[in-house]
């Protein structure tokens, strides 16, 4: 959490100086750190349950495995972080306390750990954070449809096993930030879409592809790095600013297209950078 936070210090510290060369900055003041549980019962069958996870600076752990349908522990030691649970109909937010209107920044000492799982029901997820750091692992979880948006963050994100229901949008929205997804094949969607800033991003089509998908990607000045496997049918576009693109594997290239041969399914994407680094790797 400290390292990702402190982006967001040397925003304020140089608003600050172009206003002031005193800098008093208080600090956000702390307690006790409190415990909040999280157990939410399933469904009904066949139901579709839209859940969302609204948090900010802090750090997330998030994967399968909930008897119910959603089931965890957060603990903060910001009083005004307490959490709250709001469950309507099929709609389920878990979403942090008061953010606007505290004074101060965060120190060192701040704690804000969510760890949760989610349930075997099919699920149109939706995780909003601020400057955080998170591991989630959506193995095999039934998502219908997945978005996820960050400020400056460092994110690990896995499918280690299919999605056993069709997906129909994974949508990825994200600052200057570390974003590494893996195993998306598994995700078994039908489009993607990627927006991102001046950062580090890995996408990694591992796995068999479950069908024909789209993924459309643009970023600032990034270095982004696609691995697709040799075996899946791809074609790269790409279009944009200047761009140090390379390759590694059984690419054919024809201008800004890049192609792999493989076979059916057939993964599309369409790739617009600002500026930065491109690699491609089959292999």
């Amino acid at each position: 959490m400290k390292q990702y936070l402190l982006i967001a210090l040397i925003m304020l510290v140089a608003t600050g100086l172009a206003c002031s060369l005193n800098l008093n900055l208080p600090r956000i003041e702390t307690g006790p750190t409190e415990t909040f549980t999280i157990a939410e019962s399933l469904p009904a069958e066949d139901t579709t349950s839209n859940v969302t996870v609204n948090m900010s600076a802090g750090h997330l752990n998030l994967t399968g495995g909930a008897t119910g349908l959603a089931e965890g522990t957060i603990q903060y030691n910001v009083a005004e972080w307490k959490p709250t649970v709001i469950r309507t109909g099929n709609d389920l937010t878990i979403r942090q306390g008061l953010r606007d209107g505290i004074e101060g920044i965060p120190g060192d000492d701040v704690v804000n750990d969510w760890s949760l799982k989610l349930g075997d029901a099919p699920l149109n997820l939706t995780i909003k954070a601020g400057a955080y750091d998170g591991t989630l692992d959506l193995s095999g979880l039934p998502l219908r449809n997945l978005s996820l948006s960050n400020g400056a963050s460092q994110a690990e994100v896995t499918f280690n096993s299919v999605n056993p229901i069709e997906m129909d949008k994974l949508f990825y929205q994200t600052g200057a930030s570390k974003i590494n997804l893996t195993g998306l094949a598994n995700a078994n969607f039908s489009e993607m879409i990627f927006k991102g800033g001046a950062g580090n991003y890995t996408l990694d089509f591992s796995d068999q592809l479950q069908r024909d998908a789209t993924v459309t990607i643009t970023s600032g000045i990034s270095n982004m790095t696609l691995m697709i496997p040799s075996e899946t049918a791809a074609t790269v576009s790409v279009s944009g600013g200047f761009n140090n693109i390379s390759t590694k594997g059984p690419w054919t290239t024809s201008g800004s297209i890049y192609k792999i041969d493989g076979t059916d399914p057939t993964l599309t994407v369409n790739i617009e950078l600002g500026a930065g680094n491109l690699t491609l790797v089959s292999q």
